[in-house]
């Protein structure tokens, strides 16, 4: 299994917030939807969510999911607030300049989830 860290270096991500949550280990493979709620229902414990989503709802999803982590794709901006909450709630939030389908691909590569 590879650590958030090692996929976010191997695939060139920007971590945004990270803590100790970066030495947390893929566990749940890759999960992409930006509709909040088919999120909380469906989104795998120890995942990688990537979405286009970068507001304060989605660290809340996160937290719920219990998520490895959350991947901002498509270079959307993530504001201050976002920033912040993640921090405190210690999510770890990484950034993509890279599509939702391809920085999705390219995570199931890197961590073994090609499903």
């Amino acid at each position: 299994m590879k650590t958030v860290e090692e996929m976010a270096r191997e695939l060139g991500l920007t971590v945004i917030e990270g803590g100790d949550g970066l030495s947390r280990e893929i566990s749940g493979g890759v999960y992409c939807c930006d509709l909040l709620s088919i999120v909380m229902g469906r989104a795998p414990a120890g995942g990688v969510w990537v979405t286009v989503m970068a507001n304060l709802n989605a660290i809340a999803v996160a937290v719920l999911c219990d998520l490895s982590c959350v991947v901002i794709a498509e270079g959307m901006a993530i504001d201050e607030a976002t920033r912040q909450k993640a921090r405190e709630q210690e999510v770890v939030l990484l950034f993509s300049e890279r599509p939702v389908y391809d920085t999705a691909v390219a995570i199931g590569k890197v961590t073994g989830d090609e499903t």
